[in-house]
């Protein structure tokens, strides 16, 4: 499948949003979401279908339509329309024409054609937008929010005209034609502003990459553009300058500023060997540093594409919301209808009759609805990306708030997954540098942290490590290869449950146990921070790891896990049987891991949280990525998410009661056109500045 992004022009309602994702899903092979609050559309397509193909599917439903070519391009922007114009100069003509209309001490003989002057460039001009996309609708058979808003003002406007001209001296609506044009453009000004400010956090994540970097050739620095960099290419970084792309340090010491990535407040200290994100800015000191990922491939790249994907999509919430959208507009001009003859047939004035239904009109504007979800969400993801927690799908917001248990692998999640050899112990008549450099040899085709601590301990007694063939990993068991004719296993310590708080490994060739390493992991200083605060969460935290019970005992105390909730010895195959286990008993399960043999379990836990530092497979099964290797992000997580969950439930709970109540009192009589149009202008601005509360989550 095709992933293609859309950006879309002429939306104006959830109405208009919901026909361009029937458009394009009509198409074969096609499964589409349309985003009114980003203007986006995300298609899943096959080959059959190309972005042409798409273009013309939106054009056919009298919209409009781009490509979007990079993550997040384009997100919350302001059109650069005449919209501000329009509003200050109709607000300025509107003053006039309502005070001339409601103030009777006013009204000079022929003060109606002073008015009707003044009305008709608020009306033609000032409500252009509303008039030219419901004759676009019109002409395909549809109806959206401008319909109403069109049709409630040109009758409000015509009806007055005529009784102008004929000098009938019926009551003329000027005010409420000019007065609810304003009303509803400064309403759609300030929504379009409001917009672009739940937008911002996404728009300057992408903007924290490097422009450019100065690369060293042949000794010297060359800048050339971050595009042209490739992996194994060493650059400069000075003082205040931000890194090109992710990489190793080889040179220099300096401290990196990544908080707008990562949440983290304090600089963080790098030396060489020491691994940087592209996009942290450079401190102090000058520092060299070798690309190790480029383009698309960097976290910051990664991030962006994430976050963007996830403002793009829906939570399943938004579907009702979308349904009476798609029915709503053609409801209300039945309603209208009904209002008017309903009044009329029970002997109602013809004026009241017309205001009423003018006023159901105006008022049943559909925008809250199609606003509640997506801009809640948007500022949601964005803040969350501000603050090192990237929420991939819309989906996990509404799983979020029936999690009771949280489970943790050990090594690399809890821990540092730095692990060290703290002791050889080669059997007699064994010398241990012969046990060490045969088992770093096998050892230095893993990515395991073991083998990690195992090859660095040998490199560090100056030790050469043998070519090795052969090479076999088992999973959770060990690894064995061909070391200089001989076949070396490196497994799992035999008696794992001696109790000894470390984790031991056994060197074995010949049939017989040579060694045992023994190594050690140290507790990330803030694990025990993030376990306290699950806990007062009401949370039950559990320890999931295939080391030994004593070692798994042992670091469950130093971070706040009762014994009761360890769970050791677990092979990777295991601990998804393990995550399923606990839904079978009822628990609502978050899963909390880093590695490659991590994956399963996250992708069958309700949530899965993967560490941003962690490998790609465990990123990928995710639900949500913390980007750096803090628990206390996971808490943090969480409760953004309820957060950003209740909020979509009071914007929606705001939208349908608005509807609810104002439709009949419009209909009864009971409110003002002039009033329907500052209320309904109002709804929508306050669904987005209720959505952007969120920005101050901390």
């Amino acid at each position: 499948m095709t992933m293609t992004d859309l950006r879309l022009d002429g939306m104006t309602c959830a109405s208009c949003a919901t026909r361009v994702e029937r458009g394009l899903n009509r198409l074969e092979g096609v499964r589409a979401t349309v985003n009114f609050a980003v203007e986006r559309a995300h298609v899943e397509h096959d080959d059959r279908t190309s972005t042409q193909d798409l273009l013309d599917a939106v054009e056919s439903v009298g919209y409009h339509a781009s490509p979007l070519l990079e993550p997040g391009e384009g997100d919350g922007e302001v059109p650069r329309d005449a919209l501000r114009p329009r509003l200050i100069g109709s607000a300025l003509l509107a003053v006039p024409v309502v005070a001339l209309s409601m103030i009777p001490a006013w009204q000079f003989p022929g003060w109606q054609w002073l008015v009707l002057a003044l009305t008709a460039p608020i009306v033609a001009w000032g409500g252009s937008p509303f008039h030219v996309a419901a004759l676009r609708n019109a002409r395909h058979g549809a109806s959206t929010m401008d319909t109403l808003v069109s049709l409630g003002t040109l009758a409000a406007f015509g009806w007055s005209i005529v009784a102008v001209a004929s000098g009938s001296g019926g009551h003329v609506y000027f005010e409420v034609a000019a007065a609810v044009t304003v009303f509803l453009l400064a309403g759609r000004y300030a929504e379009a502003r409001a917009k672009r400010s739940a937008g911002a956090a996404l728009r300057a994540l992408l903007s924290l990459g490097a422009k450019d970097a100065a690369v060293l050739r042949d000794g010297a620095e060359v800048r050339v553009p971050v595009g042209e960099l490739a992996v194994g290419d060493e650059f400069v970084v000075r003082p205040g300058e931000r890194v090109a792309t992710d990489g190793v340090v080889v040179d220099g010491a300096s401290a990196l500023d990544t908080s707008a990535m990562t949440g983290e407040s304090v600089p963080v200290d790098v030396g060489p060997d020491d691994a940087v994100l592209g996009g942290a800015l450079n401190t102090y000191g000058r520092v060299v540093v070798r690309a190790t990922r480029v383009g698309a491939d960097t976290q910051l790249a990664r991030m962006g594409a994430m976050v963007a994907e996830a403002q793009n999509g829906k939570a399943s919430i938004q579907r009702l919301a979308d349904r009476v959208s798609a029915v709503f507009v053609p409801a209300v001009l039945t309603v209208a209808v009904l209002t008017l003859a309903g009044w009329l047939l029970f002997g109602g004035s013809v004026s009241a009759a017309f205001t009423a239904a003018v006023a159901v009109l105006i008022i049943a504007c559909p925008c809250a609805l199609g606003l509640a979800t997506p801009t809640a969400i948007l500022v949601g993801t964005g803040r969350g990306a501000q603050l090192g927690v990237l929420i991939k799908d819309p989906q996990v917001l509404e799983t979020v708030t029936g999690i009771d248990t949280v489970v943790f692998d050990k090594t690399g999640t809890v821990t540092t997954g730095a692990m060290s050899v703290s002791d050889v112990l080669a059997e007699p008549g064994e010398d241990a540098d012969v046990v060490l450099a045969r088992a770093a040899a096998v050892e230095a085709g893993s990515e395991h942290p073991v083998a990690a601590a195992i090859v660095a301990a040998a490199r560090q007694r100056g030790l050469a490590l043998a070519g090795v063939a052969d090479f076999t990993n088992e999973p959770g068991v060990g690894v064995s290869g061909v070391v200089d004719g001989t076949p070396v296993r490196v497994t799992r310590e035999s008696h794992a449950g001696s109790g000894a708080p470390f984790t031991g490994v056994e060197v074995v060739w010949g049939g017989a146990v040579r060694g045992v390493l023994r190594l050690s992991d140290q507790v990330k200083s803030t694990s025990a921070a993030a376990i306290a605060d699950l806990s007062s969460m009401g949370l039950t935290p559990v320890l999931l790891t295939g080391d030994t019970p004593a070692v798994a005992r042992r670091v469950a105390g130093e971070v706040g896990i009762g014994t009761d909730q360890v769970i050791a010895g677990v092979l990777p195959t295991g601990k998804a049987d393990v995550v399923r286990r606990l839904q079978d008993e009822g628990r609502r399960v978050a899963m909390v891991g880093d590695g490659v043999n991590d994956s399963v379990a996250l992708a069958t836990a309700d949530i899965g949280m993967s560490m941003g530092t962690g490998s790609d497979a465990a990123i990928e099964a995710g639900d949500v990525t913390l980007v750096r290797g803090d628990l206390r992000a996971v808490p943090t997580a969480l409760r953004l998410s309820a957060r950003t969950l209740r909020v979509i439930k009071q914007n929606l709970f705001w939208a349908f009661a608005y509807n609810t109540a104002a439709i009949p009192l419009a209909a009864f009589g009971l409110l003002n056109p002039m009033i329907a149009g500052a209320a309904m202008a109002m709804s929508s601005v306050l669904v987005v500045a209720n959505s952007l509360r969120l920005r101050r989550f901390r």
